[in-house]
């Protein structure tokens, strides 16, 4: 029996990597396809890609195949690129930013994101790359972890700031947030009240148990 079919019945482990960034990656065939994971979590294409997917319909499928160019900060194995260019069929531009240069070469090996003819992929930190980069953008997906935890600037009034003005006017935030406690959930609450009336903010708890969606249109 292949270890795809074995997959239906028990995990396969294929690989793990150890990573200075996420201490540990683990590629694992589950239900008869390839996922990556972290110690703790979920990193791509499995219950990650069901929440980013649930975030990008709310957006709108068909919106977003008229956008021209979409940021993906996190990249992981690139189960959101493959959403957005295999089921959704957008044919834009797709900068990803990873910061794990073993989830890159994991992503490579494993699910090809290096093929996908529109995508480009970036070693560096999210922060750092709002920072420089001078393109404007339709779509911007956050989903940026070590594990289970996310990093304070996310959160912050300079990265929101920057965020926003990278953002074109009708274009949306996706963020994809972890809520484990209720520190996590007065963050996040936070956060929500951080964009002015020009932003049209909706949030979607509960997605996949721990995680909590934002969705955030830019009106003006």
């Amino acid at each position: 029996m292949s270890k795809k079919l074995l997959s239906y019945f028990i995990p396969i482990k294929i690989h793990q990597k150890k990573s200075a960034i996420n201490k540990n990656l683990e590629v694992t065939w589950t239900n008869g396809q390839l996922v990556m994971d972290s110690k703790n979590t979920n990193y791509s294409y499995g219950s990650l890609q069901r929440i980013l997917r649930k975030g990008l319909h709310y957006i709108g499928f068909e919106r977003i195949r008229n956008f021209k160019s979409i940021l993906v900060l996190g990249v992981a194995g690139g189960s959101v690129v493959k959403t957005l260019t295999d089921e959704i069929g957008f044919k834009g531009q797709i900068t990803g930013v990873e910061l794990d240069p073993e989830a890159i070469a994991l992503a490579k090996q494993y699910f090809q994101i290096d093929t996908i003819p529109n995508f480009t992929i970036i070693q560096d930190d999210a922060f750092e790359f709002v920072l420089k980069t001078r393109e404007k953008y339709d779509l911007i997906i956050i989903d940026v972890f070590q594990d289970t935890v996310m990093p304070n600037f996310l959160f912050e009034e300079f990265f929101i700031n920057r965020i926003n003005f990278l953002l074109t006017v009708n274009g949306f935030i996706l963020f994809n947030t972890m809520v484990l406690n209720s520190d996590h959930k007065q963050r996040n609450s936070d956060y929500r009240s951080r964009f002015d009336p020009n932003y049209s903010v909706r949030m979607y708890p509960k997605v996949e148990d721990h995680n909590e969606l934002f969705t955030i249109k830019k009106l003006a």
